[in-house]
């Protein structure tokens, strides 16, 4: 049997011919070839620009979507079949998801495209959304990918990250550091400022502009309050809060200032006797 009597042979249960099955098959593996390089050249684009990691992320991802629908596309007319009703189908397919209810796949989809353009948070910021506090690791084309403190994976849908508050703890390059210290009543306060005050200058990573700062704040139940601010580069937060405070309890104790804990007062009164009444 020629070659050409092959190739023009039909494959069984079907109109596609062995001839079409292979050209659809070289169109493919072509095609493959050619998307791989051009998102490659497209990412190494965007990062040449000085687009953020998360914006040329998402974006890759959307073009992505596309040229990989065109290729099935293409490949599917490689072998005969009518693309015309392949988009037909396709567009039924995407009507029934919307009237199934699942309308939440496109506002997940919108709220991605939005997140990559405002720039709220960019990869490796540590973010508080939705209740959740950690670092963002990466922005798909659905969900946002949070690690938390203890390294705990939360997926938040892009529409609940862009339709929540969002608290970025590190846009900025310094932090404040604010910290409620308690003395006890009959503390010579002036003093207790001032220690304290000498105390967190003397800790590495407290910035001198804006100078530290400690003021009185409230008469609680149990203890004159005050309260220390300081500022620090927002790498140095997690290590200097702690010296912050150990610098401060120290110092009280050598200067012999008490730093009181919750009390009661119970006063029990005599009350009379009945039976001599």
């Amino acid at each position: 049997m020629a070659l050409g009597d092959i190739l023009s042979n039909t494959i069984p249960g079907t109109s596609i011919t062995v001839g079409g099955l292979i050209w659809a098959l070289i169109v493919l593996i072509v095609g493959y070839i050619v998307v791989v390089s051009f998102l490659a050249i497209f990412k190494r684009s965007l990062s040449k620009i000085g687009l953020p990691p998360l914006v040329a992320g998402v974006l890759t991802r959307l073009v992505s979507v596309i040229l990989y629908l065109a290729l099935v596309l293409a490949a599917a007319s490689a072998a005969g079949f009518n693309t015309g009703s392949v988009v037909l189908g396709l567009s039924a397919v995407i009507g029934l998801i919307l009237g199934f209810g699942l309308q939440d796949t496109i506002n997940n989809l919108a709220a991605g495209v939005w997140i990559a353009v405002t720039r709220p948070f960019d990869k490796g910021d540590l973010v508080e959304v939705g209740g959740y506090l950690g670092t963002i690791k990466d922005v798909g084309i659905l969900s946002t990918i949070i690690i938390r403190p203890n390294n705990e994976v939360v997926l938040l849908p892009n529409k609940s990250v862009w339709g929540s508050p969002i608290v970025n703890y590190t846009r900025n390059p310094t932090r404040r550091i604010t910290l409620d210290v308690g003395v006890a009543y009959g503390t010579d306060l002036d003093k207790a400022v001032k220690i304290a005050l000498e105390a967190v200058k003397n800790v590495d990573g407290v910035l001198e502009d804006p100078a530290p700062q400690v003021v009185i704040t409230e008469l609680a139940d149990s203890s004159v309050n005050l309260q220390v601010r300081v500022w620090v580069k927002k790498e140095d937060y997690g290590r200097v809060k702690p010296e912050i405070i150990k610098a401060i309890y120290n110092a009280f104790n050598e200067a012999g200032i008490e730093i009181p804990y919750p009390q009661l007062d119970v006063h029990i009164r005599d009350m009379p006797d009945k039976q001599n009444q």
